[in-house]
C-alpha cells in the first residue's frame, strides 16, 4: 500500500531550501558568504532559499560548505522496503541474477 502524500514537490523543495536557510542563519553565515564558500553564484543561493528552486550539483556544493555532505549521502540510505518483493529485488541485483544452490 503505498503512503498518501500531502504535499507537492514544489512545497518538497522549499521545505529542504528552509531547512538549509536555517543552518545558515544558525550558523551565521551570510548569503553571500554561502555563495563564496561554495562556488555557487549568489543570485542562485537567494532563489533557492526564496522558491527552492536549484541544480542538484549547487545543493550539493552548498551542504558541503555547510559541512552537510554527510547528511546529502545519507538521504536516501534508509530507506524501509515496502515490500518482500523489495527484498527479493535487492537479493536478485546484489547476486546478478543468479539464484543459490
Amino acid at each position: 500500500m503505498e503512503a498518501l502524500v500531502w504535499e507537492t514537490a514544489e512545497e518538497l523543495d522549499k521545505k529542504v531550501a528552509e531547512h538549509l536557510r536555517n543552518i545558515r542563519k544558525r550558523r551565521q553565515i551570510s548569503q553571500r558568504s554561502l555563495a563564496d564558500l561554495s562556488g555557487v553564484s549568489y543570485g542562485s543561493v537567494k532563489r533557492f532559499e526564496t522558491t527552492g528552486q536549484i541544480s542538484l550539483l549547487s545543493l550539493t556544493k552548498l551542504a558541503m560548505a555547510l559541512g552537510l555532505a554527510d547528511e546529502l549521502r545519507d538521504l536516501f540510505s534508509q530507506v524501509p522496503y515496502q515490500d518482500i518483493q523489495e527484498v527479493i529485488n535487492e537479493n536478485r541485483e546484489r547476486t546478478g541474477g543468479l539464484s543459490r544452490q
